[in-house]
């Protein structure tokens, strides 16, 4: 008999049994540890190229709509609109001096609105049911305007904060406590520029070869926001004067992006600098109120206002200028279908209120969408977005397509030229339990015979949803 070499083992019988069952572990952990360092190494460079590659974070393109708020100190006088510092000093417009002298002792100046600002009947839990109510998905506050003061404790706007003037509260902390309770995002709206702040008028004159207000006043803000406060979107404006090189606006982005506390999450839109709007940055806003005619091929957001001619409060508001219930469900499917965002503005008063007109608004809103929002949240554009002629607006879910028409057909039945019908064909409409019947269209497409029953009898008053599967 052989003797084994001294030291020498024979392998265990089950070893070669588990073999084939650890070398696919082993490839498990390898591409792992690969995948991980990959992600370990996923920075970006202060540059366009590098912070443009950045996916969107899917949350926001899901959420479809969230609700704007424009408070702040140009609330007190609620008059104009939140422009009035910049209207009655900047501009010196005469209907502004006038509206001074008529209103306020003399010398009396914007600062003096400051201790005005009480905000004595905020209260963010209500604020937060009623954005939940109106179906919000995502809330960006104004943390500071284009006047300076800032709605947080910020430690680089001495006795020009909520903390030391007017409230004497966090106002950014406490409505984002309130609103992250209800599951909702939080975003914030930050101005870079400030109408008059001697730094920026400083860097202004020099023709922004220096950045003694970038450096003193905006990224400090900026970065004290994100670390204190973690938001889910960072709202920029103020950036068209100057551009994104004088704000330091990728250098930012980088530190955002690569090693801030909501790298992973958080979205930001296009105001980096005047050459940067519909170019640059997360999603874009291109300017107030954008409406593209057709699908872009970005994601975009349309920011609008319930007032119409203003961002902020307005005491003389009238009914007239007041959006609609219609116009605004018209506009958040118009824009939906196009691929976008819905932000829709109010402006509570300098105690805090929300009015009941922009309560009302809101609350319309979450109506519909209460019936309505399989058609809205985490939708897609589908290959035709408008039905021509017809005011019907299309968007898609995986298998699902959504026709929502704005105009009830007068004689009951509703003729959709583009979806091409199937064997597996099923329709029916949001909010109504039974199937409808539809037959073929002779040119292409199918009618729809909707219930028969008056527009009023249903659920909601205008922009009914058709749900088809089985179509292509």
């Amino acid at each position: 008999m052989q003797r084994r070499a001294v030291g020498t083992r024979r392998p265990p019988l089950l070893l070669p049994l588990l073999l084939p069952l650890l070398l696919p572990l082993r490839l498990l952990l390898v591409l792992g540890a690969a995948e991980w360092a990959l992600g370990a190494q996923r920075r970006y460079t202060p540059d366009w190229p590098s912070l443009d590659a950045r996916p969107l974070p899917a949350w926001f393109d899901e959420a479809k709509f969230g609700v704007f708020v424009h408070w702040g100190v140009f609330s007190v006088p609620a008059w104009g609109s939140e422009w009035f510092w910049w209207h009655w000093k900047g501009e010196g417009l005469p209907q502004y001096r006038r509206f001074m002298s008529d209103n306020f002792p003399p010398g009396f100046s914007y600062a003096d609105f400051g201790p005005l600002f009480t905000a004595r009947f905020f209260d963010p839990e209500a604020w937060a049911d009623l954005f939940q109510a109106a179906g919000a998905k995502y809330v960006v506050l104004t943390t500071k305007h284009h006047e300076g003061f800032t709605n947080w404790p910020s430690p680089v706007s001495w006795n020009w904060n909520s903390q030391d003037v007017g409230p004497h509260r966090d106002l950014v902390g406490e409505l984002g406590t309130a609103i992250r309770k209800r599951n909702i995002r939080y975003g914030l709206y930050h101005s870079l520029f400030e109408w008059f702040h001697p730094l920026y008028l400083l860097d202004k004159k020099n023709g922004f070869k220096t950045q003694y207000f970038v450096y003193g006043k905006t990224m400090p803000e900026l970065y004290e926001l994100v670390n204190r406060y973690k938001p889910d979107l960072i709202w920029s404006d103020g950036d068209w004067e100057s551009p994104d090189a004088y704000w330091n606006s990728t250098g930012f982005l980088s530190w955002l992006y690569s090693d801030s506390p909501v790298k992973d999450e958080v979205v930001v839109n296009d105001r980096w600098g005047f050459n940067c709007s519909c170019h640059h940055g997360g999603y874009y806003n291109c300017e107030d109120k954008f409406q593209p005619s057709s699908l872009p091929n970005h994601k975009w957001e349309m920011c609008t206002s319930i007032d119409k001619r203003s961002w902020g409060y307005r005491r003389t508001m009238t009914i007239s200028e007041v959006a609609s219930e219609s116009e605004i469900i018209s506009e958040l499917v118009q824009t939906v279908s196009l691929g976008g965002n819905y932000l829709l503005n109010i402006g509570p008063t300098k105690d805090g209120l929300i009015v009941p007109i922009f309560q009302e608004r809101l609350l319309a809103v979450g109506k519909w969408l209460s019936i309505n929002g399989e058609a809205i949240y985490a939708s897609k554009p589908w290959r035709v977005q408008l039905e021509k002629n017809e005011s019907v607006w299309y968007t898609s879910k995986e298998s699902s397509v959504y026709a929502i028409f704005l105009n009830w057909p007068e004689n009951g039945v509703l003729s959709l030229k583009s979806p091409k019908t199937t064997s597996a064909t099923k329709v029916t409409m949001l909010g109504v339990q039974k199937d409808l019947k539809w037959s073929t269209n002779p040119p292409g497409g199918l009618l729809i015979y909707l219930p028969q029953i008056p527009p009023s009898a249903l659920p909601i008053e205008y922009a009914w949803t058709i749900k088809m599967m089985g179509v292509d």
